[in-house]
């Protein structure tokens, strides 16, 4: 059995977080905007912050990590799997699953409302098999 393609997961990495930051922008800034923006005010925090550099830089770098974990994610399972999107989908869910659990940790502390968790959660499912899938195209063995 082949080792993992480490090229080739930075490859399918940058282009998996590519593809998350195409999908966060839309989200954020078309798609869930006013929602975000009534959530930070309900909050007291400064929802301007948001729109600033400082504010974006974090999630894109955190974007590209999350493309590097999927398509790693990905070459693992691959052998066990097969290659192709079913896999794909699979190596995808397993972030998408964790860090949906913990934001509905938060949901039920208070912290999110219902409404902009369900929202929000199916707009990054989409989004984390989008990058996903992208990044797993880009994935060859060794």
């Amino acid at each position: 059995m082949a080792g993992i393609n480490t090229g080739k997961v930075v490859v399918g990495g940058v282009l998996a977080g590519f593809v998350l930051n195409i999908g966060d922008f839309v989200i954020n800034t078309m798609l869930m905007a006013a929602d975000f923006e009534q959530h930070m005010t309900r909050l007291g925090l400064d929802a301007a912050a948001m729109n600033t550099m400082a504010g974006i830089a974090p999630w894109i770098v955190i974007d590209f990590g999350l493309g590097l974990l999927v398509v790693w994610t990905y070459a693992s399972m691959r052998p066990r799997f097969g290659p192709g999107v079913k896999t794909a989908v699979l190596a995808g869910l397993v972030p998408y699953l964790a860090i949906t659990l913990v934001i509905l940790g938060f949901t039920t502390m208070g912290m999110f409302t219902m409404p902009i968790f369900l929202k929000s959660s199916v707009l990054q499912f989409v989004n984390m098999m989008a990058g996903t899938i992208a990044g797993a195209w880009a994935y060859k063995e060794p």
